[in-house]
């Protein structure tokens, strides 16, 4: 089995629409991919009903959470969409990303930049706007050369000249909320140095005691020195180890399936939750 589980669709910052990404990974040749949106499950349902046979889809969200200054993100798998004091929660931060958003545009053209909001919200079209969007603006400019190298100090990185804060969970909020709704919680890419300040050793173990599944290992921003030290770490902790591309369509360089989860892990992914249960195709709208 190919098991790919953190994608990006049109509903947060990804390139492609739901149905062109759950038929992307099939024609991928994957067995299982997770749909994990930022902030909210708005694109769920049309990858169901686009679902091509032979390919299960897990329904997720990746979740942003800050602790001490450092923001991190949390994989949150087959919870109840319906739950509401997760949901309510969901809608805090997408509802803080417009102005979140507005704020790095501004501190942009404070540094000399010719962006514009209009550009920005073009390019985001319905999706939840974010720094990936802003990021593609820095690129069609000329600014930056990739999406990634918008992600740095000099620019849209944690701390960075124009980043700008926005409402995210307590990531121990965040492990309740999941847990509560009958989801499996994972902790995302937390070796991406290059994002910016990463979690300790220590407040992974602080989230696993709380509740944490696992980690995101095999990640395209970890390297083989990060991976085998996170393996250790989840070893040391009980803690469950995925494998996952975090594709984005054409804004990122990653390809569906790059990075996959072993059989087994999603197994015990899938027998953990309760909240909602993996939805295997039955042969979808197969339209282009």
């Amino acid at each position: 089995m190919r098991i790919d589980l953190h994608t990006h669709s049109t509903a947060s910052d990804g390139t492609d629409t739901p149905a062109e990404l759950v038929r992307g990974g099939a024609a991928a040749g994957l067995d299982v991919v997770a749909l994990t949106d930022h902030d909210t499950v708005r694109g769920h349902a049309e990858a169901v009903a686009a679902l091509p046979a032979g390919l299960t889809l897990v329904t997720g969200a990746e979740l942003s959470c800050r602790l001490d200054g450092v923001g991190l993100h949390l994989l949150a798998y087959l919870f109840d969409p319906e739950e509401p004091e997760l949901s309510r929660e969901r809608e805090l931060v997408r509802d803080d990303r417009v102005p979140r958003a507005r704020a790095m545009v501004g501190k942009l053209q404070g540094l000399g930049v010719d962006i514009t909001w209009e550009q920005v919200a073009r390019i985001a079209g319905a999706g939840s706007v974010g720094r990936p969007h802003i990021a593609t603006a820095l690129v069609e400019l000329g600014v930056v050369p990739t999406v990634s190298d918008a992600f740095t100090a000099d620019w849209l990185a944690d701390g960075g000249r124009a980043h700008a804060q926005k409402h995210e969970l307590d990531p121990f909020d965040a492990v309740r909320l999941v847990k509560a709704a009958g989801g499996v919680a994972v902790l995302a890419h937390p070796a991406a140095v290059k994002r910016g300040r990463c979690v300790s050793g220590e407040t992974v173990a602080a989230l696993a005691a709380a509740g944490l599944d696992g980690i995101e290992v095999d990640h395209m921003d970890h390297d083989t020195a990060a991976r085998a030290r996170l393996r250790a770490l989840a070893g040391e902790l009980d803690l469950l180890t995925t494998g996952s591309s975090d594709y984005h369509g054409s804004r990122k360089t990653c390809r569906l399936g790059e990075y996959t989860t072993d059989p087994e892990i999603y197994g015990e992914i899938t027998r953990r939750a309760t909240g909602a249960f993996p939805v295997p195709g039955a042969g979808g709208d197969t339209r282009a």
